[in-house]
């Protein structure tokens, strides 16, 4: 029987996933008719009020400096990059192919553990390493689907995402939560605003309403995962990540006809195995 607190940090972790998987589908609704820029900069305004309520709740949000400036300066960077590859690739491409992708992302976060903070791989983790990166390769089947820029950009925002967390890491929890998601969200506003009359189209109202869920929906998903961490840890909360293909299998097909075909299941399913191996294997000595 697990620990009441590992049993509620799963649960809070399955809940931040499937209000993920509900802003993933939101983007990829919107992705048709919209530029991944005008999402990002709309979906960045609704959200300052969520952050304004966070930061006036928060009893030392008085100083809203972040301690390690240079750090949050290279993640903005790299949120802002991510959310554009991101909402990219979700807007064109199958579900289960952009999660298949998505998955390998702490195969990439070992990877540049390694070679930003001089963290040892040893031969369980190498090995899970390639099963991983094999897994991506026979998802996509590069031999008879045609790839797309949408998988490079899910493949790229993998690369960058891993670099967020590894980042994260970097900076030892001495980042309040609101400055974490503040700093990032008011450059994507700038830089989605810059970029904004260039491809502007008219959102009506449902639109509109659906880019507010999108944006609620990724707001309350990252407080709980933040909660989830801090209830249980991480190789019980990490894992809790591959119950989106769940989501993606059934809403991909219910939505978007979109079936999930064999390789698919098994590049997943061996990207899945390898993730849990890494995250599951102790970190090996220096």
């Amino acid at each position: 029987m697990p620990k009441p607190s590992n049993l509620i940090g799963a649960l809070l972790g399955l809940s931040a996933m499937g209000l993920f998987a509900v802003a993933d589908i939101t983007i990829k609704f919107l992705g048709s008719g919209y530029n991944p820029f005008q999402i990002i900069f709309f979906a960045g305004l609704m959200s300052v009020p969520l952050v304004a309520g966070l930061a006036m709740a928060d009893p030392t949000a008085a100083a809203m400096r972040p301690v390690r400036p240079r750090l949050m300066a290279l993640r903005c960077l790299v949120v802002l990059v991510n959310g554009i590859f991101g909402t990219y690739a979700f807007a064109n491409l199958p579900l289960a192919q952009c999660y298949a992708i998505f998955f390998a992302m702490p195969i990439f976060i070992t990877l540049l553990s390694a070679l930003v903070l001089g963290e040892r791989i040893d031969l369980l983790r190498g090995v899970a390493v390639v099963v991983g990166l094999a897994g991506v390769v026979v998802a996509l089947d590069p031999g008879r689907a045609t790839l797309q820029w949408g998988h490079a950009a899910a493949l790229a925002g993998a690369v960058v995402g891993a670099l967020n967390y590894v980042i994260i890491r970097m900076t030892g929890g001495q980042e309040r939560s609101v400055v974490m998601i503040l700093y990032p969200l008011m450059v994507q506003l700038v830089v989605a605003a810059v970029v904004l009359p260039l491809v502007y189209v008219p959102m009506p109202l449902f639109d509109l309403m659906l880019t507010a869920a999108m944006a609620a929906a990724s707001f309350a998903g990252y407080l709980l995962i933040i909660a989830a961490y801090r209830r249980a840890p991480g190789i019980v909360v990490a894992p809790m990540q591959y119950s989106q293909i769940i989501w993606a299998a059934i809403l991909g097909a219910l939505l978007f006809d979109e079936w999930v075909g064999p390789r698919v299941i098994v590049g997943t399913v061996l990207i899945i195995a390898a993730g849990i191996a890494v995250v599951a294997r102790p970190q090996p000595s220096a």
